[in-house]
């Protein structure tokens, strides 16, 4: 190729500028405009008219097609599906039955349970957590025992095969018993389990005996209380199986009904056929043959939704005569336990049957007496149970079936509940369920009530702070009338603060602490946390008591969002310092950060919400060590920036500036940090030019140059080699918007030095990856910023442009890269652009090169000395690569790339430099790797150039560009 002869071609940026924005027009009114509404009419047909007759109140025709309202004529697919749907349904509602509507009817009178019940199932993890043990436990696998001979048959019901699989259970009489000692709890859980496994595997072999046999076996387990603490969660335990027996045999029944059509969620017992009713009854017959008492009626009502295959009323007369069954059981915490369950099947199958659940709960406080008696309280004395521990013992199953019965139940009941709490001496027990069984609204509308009762109770039988606890639950979540409010804080908190237990005492000391807030302002919440301090703290109490604290902290921040008013309350922060435990001081200092960054809608200086926030953020700061995981560290990273971000000092500049300096001490570990102090000092910066105006007083002169210095200091303490280049070149501008001339250049050359330092490949997001796309952005923006920076008197023109290219030159690329090259090709329109009589743009109030030099033929031509430099390595480059064709693919690229700028930028009336661009076009279109659609365009936009009057040497270069197309 022929030597280089740079020179840029003069341009006038204003002037190109007006050239190419668009000619405005005016639009006259009426015409159409692209922002008038379309109006879309509908063209219906009128009556009488003859076919394809049609009226039309019709726009202009010249109007566009609106894409969306041309569909409106039901021609859309959703248009078409509801005009199908809308045609069925005359035939549906023709072939309803009037089966299905009565069906339908009596569903809607059921009033089955509603989302606001809730279920047992969100009861079995606090039961099992609750009730635990330490002791060893036993299972005692044995034979069921049924009755010999043939089960109880009315009349010719039972067939020759009921009769045989009965045959089957008798002769399981004689089977071996075992007994599995000192099991744990665990191992008891795990057995059960395996139990409930067995039962399944048995019913899908289809061995429906061993299956019943199973069930059986686990129903007796409710009969021992030999570890009498464990009990309520043996009984979930247990009737997880039992619940999935049921669902098995009426799934089988339902399966049964289901041929050859499925049976409907109404069904009723003329929709059954008869094989099923016979299966159905013969399961009742078996479990009707078992002799003991327990697992008879636990079986049966774990099957009792099968009534409803086998009779209309059947599951009304059952209910009543399992629960007189329940009377024959001897002990009253297994007859609780068992009234507990069938009340929940009731309330699965008969929600609407409120007489049974009545008579269970009068059966139950009947056999209150009997806790008195002598062989409970043997019991007790033998198993070392005192009788507050045992009473609990009956909470979950009062609590369930109080539950059942107060679910949307007039206000009326409670009132009737609390007579009969009066009559049996104001029992604590059944008080305490009381409370948390019905709606909090008629609880607290008789707080008052309610607390002259608990006065009343016996503090042996049952502990008052429990009592304050249930009724402390039901006021957080409904509101006392606001003239008893304060009476019944000071009534109950003198009770929960007598309570000895630090364990106790913060149970019920939460629950409070949510209605002091609700309802008072800090002064009571202070006196509030100063007891809870008083008392957790001796023998660092507060260590066992992490969930609870964290639960008030909780509590606090739902009602306290005015954090000048929190942090004002003297004993809170001292509340936060018994969180001593690291995870947890971390995790309640994120939960502050996180409410105060929701609710801080303003930006403040409050020096109280500063002072603790600056106290909360250095404790997560101080939690960061080597161990941390990145994902951590990231998190509190930006709650701490968030914090910082909340901080503003107004026009007090220089306080906004202190608090950064101190912010940097304080948070040196966290680098997401230290990078958003940089932009805030930056951006003070620049709020400071604003308020100026760019004219600076000696004084603010002095405060930019400050911030400077903070940016200097601070960036080489981040390791991000990336972070530092920008934020050299970011902190670099801001520095030069602010005339700052010496300051910008420390930042400039800073930035270059380190050029050398950045490492081949990065780590983003866990993935190594090249850094080269990222350096050459860099070196893109750091390339458009040197147009405005004035050279430096004592180190020669265009100083900092050779000393990014020399590093450049230096930098160890990547093997087979090309990014050299196109650092070098980006450089060329900045020289070109330096050349300029006007640059394109400039600073304010600061001189660039076209003022220093003021187009001076020396500085001209140590810019086309440079360029032609570029060129030159560039076309070395180009020639190097002509190996494969892989090589080639890049060389007609880079090839093109440079046919751009030297178009766009050289001065083609320079033989040399024109001939150079038609050769790097014949280099790029040799091998047929140029897109053909880039060609053209780029061809038309030469053509349009040349036909303006200052380009008209263009025309030669079209000429022989399209001659090489067509060649």
């Amino acid at each position: 190729m022929a030597a280089v002869q740079w020179r840029s071609r003069g341009r006038n940026y204003e002037a190109e500028l007006q050239k190419f924005r668009p000619e405005p027009f005016l639009v006259e009114f009426g015409e159409y405009h692209p922002l008038k509404p379309i109006m879309v009419t509908d063209t219906k047909t009128r009556r009488g008219a003859r076919k394809g007759s049609t009226s039309s109140s019709s726009s202009s025709s010249s109007v566009p097609t609106d894409p969306l309202s041309s569909m409106l004529d039901g021609t859309d697919p959703l248009s078409m599906f509801a005009a199908a749907s809308a045609s069925e349904a005359p035939r549906m509602q023709h072939s309803t039955s009037a089966g299905d509507l009565g069906r339908r009817k009596r569903d809607k009178e059921e009033d089955p349970l509603g989302p606001d019940f809730e279920p047992w199932s969100s009861k079995r993890g606090e039961i099992l957590a609750r009730f635990t043990t330490t002791e060893k436990l036993s299972i005692l696998t044995e034979a069921p025992v049924v009755t010999k001979g043939k089960a109880p048959s009315p009349g010719s019901a039972v067939s020759e095969k009921v009769r045989t699989r009965l045959e089957e259970l008798d002769d399981l009489e004689e089977g071996s018993q075992r007994e599995l000692l000192n099991l744990s709890q665990q191992d008891y859980a795990n057995r059960i389990e395996e139990l409930n496994q067995s039962l399944k595997e048995a019913w899908a072999a289809d061995q429906k005996v061993k299956a019943l046999k199973i069930v059986i076996q686990c129903a007796k387990l409710l009969s021992d209380t030999s570890v009498i603490q464990f009990y309520p969660s043996k009984f979930v335990l247990i009737t997880d199986i039992l619940d999935t027996f049921g669902r098995l045999v009426y799934e089988r029944i339902w399966t049964m009904c289901s041929d050859p059509r499925p049976l409907p969620d109404g069904f009723t017992v003329d929709d059954v056929n008869d094989t099923a009713k016979e299966t159905c009854l013969n399961w009742f017959f078996k479990i009707a043959s078992i002799r003991e008492l327990l697992p008879r009626l636990y079986v049966e009502a774990a099957i009792l939704k099968c009534n409803r295959f086998l009779s209309k009323t059947g599951i009304q007369e059952i209910l009543p005569r399992l629960t007189a069954m329940i009377r024959g059981i001897g002990d009253p915490l297994v007859a609780a336990y068992a009234r507990a369950y069938l009340c929940r099947v009731g309330m699965e199958v008969a929600p609407q049957l409120k007489d049974n659940l009545n008579r269970n709960f009068f059966d139950l406080l009947g056999t209150f007496r009997q806790i008195s008696g002598e062989n409970v309280q043997n019991q007790l004395v033998l198993q070392r149970v005192e009788v507050p521990e045992y009473l609990t013992l009956y909470s979950p199953a009062i609590n369930w079936i109080l539950q059942c019965i107060a679910y949307r139940a007039p206000e009326s009941l409670l009132t009737e509940m609390m007579e009969r709490c009066k009559t049996l001496g104001n029992n604590a027990l059944l008080l305490n369920s009381v409370m948390r069984a019905f709606r909090p609204e008629f609880v607290a509308a008789r707080a008052t009530d309610f607390i002259a009762m608990i006065k009343d109770c016996d503090e042996a039988g049952f502990p008052k702070h429990l009592l304050f606890g249930s009724l402390g639950r039901s006021l957080a979540c409904a509101d006392p009338p606001e003239s008893e409010r304060l009476t019944i804080l000071n009534e109950a908190w003198k009770v929960v603060t007598k309570v000895r237990s630090p364990q106790d005492y913060i149970n019920c000391a939460e629950i409070w602490v949510e209605f002091t807030c609700r309802h008072f302002t800090k002064r009571e919440v202070n006196t509030i946390l100063a007891d809870i301090i008083k008392h957790m703290t001796p023998d660092r109490a507060f260590e066992d008591a992490y969930p609870q604290l964290q639960s008030a902290i909780r509590k606090i921040l739902l009602y306290f969002h005015n954090f000048s008013v929190l942090f004002s309350i003297e004993r809170f922060l001292p509340f936060l310092d018994m969180f001593q435990k690291d995870s947890v001081r971390v995790e309640v200092c994120r939960s502050i950060t996180d409410v105060f960054l929701k609710n801080q809608v303003e930006p403040t200086r409050d020096p109280v919400i500063l002072n603790a926030m600056l106290h909360i953020c250095k404790t997560m700061h101080d939690s960061v060590n080597a161990l941390t995981l990145e994902d951590e560290k990231r998190s509190l990273a930006l709650l701490i920036i968030g914090f910082i971000r909340m901080v503003s000092f107004g026009r007090d500049f220089e306080q906004q500036l202190s608090f950064c300096v101190e912010a940097r001490a304080t948070f040196c570990n966290l680098e997401p940090v230290l990078v958003q102090l940089i932009h805030t000092v930056n951006q003070l910066a620049m709020e400071t030019r604003k308020v100026m105006k760019g004219n600076h007083s000696r004084k603010t002169a002095a405060f930019v140059r400050a911030c400077a210095a903070y940016s200097f200091i601070t960036i080489p303490s981040l390791s991000n080699i990336f972070s530092r280049l920008n934020l050299y070149l970011l902190s670099g501008q801001v520095a030069l918007a602010n005339q700052c001339l010496s300051q910008a250049d420390a930042f400039l050359k800073a930035a270059v030095s380190i050029l050398p330092e950045v490492p081949r490949s990065i780590s983003v997001e866990g993935k190594f990856r090249s850094s080269e796309n990222f350096l050459l952005d860099f070196i893109n923006n750091f390339l458009a910023t040197l147009l405005v920076v004035p050279d430096h008197p004592e180190h020669g023109v265009l100083y900092l442009v050779r000393g990014l290219l020399n590093m450049v030159q230096d930098y160890t690329w990547e093997d087979n890269s090309d990014a050299k090259v196109r650092v070098y090709t980006s450089a060329l329109p900045l020289l070109a652009a330096m050349s300029q009589e006007t640059y394109l743009y400039s600073i304010p109030k600061m001189d660039s090169n076209e003022t220093l030099y003021g187009g001076d033929p020396k500085f001209l031509s140590e810019i086309n000395k440079l360029c032609e430099t570029l060129i030159g390595q560039i076309l070395d480059h180009l020639k190097a690569l002509s190996k494969d064709e892989q090589s080639i693919r890049r060389q007609g690229a880079l090839a093109f790339s440079l046919f751009g700028v030297v178009l766009a930028h050289g001065d083609l009336r320079n033989n040399k430099l024109s001939q150079l661009s038609v050769n790097l076009w014949n280099l790029s279109h040799k091998h047929g790797y140029c897109e053909t659609r880039m060609s053209v365009r780029t061809l038309e936009c030469i053509k349009h150039q040349a036909q303006q009057h200052d380009m008209t040497h263009l025309t030669d270069v079209v000429q022989r560009l399209a001659l090489q197309s067509r060649t």
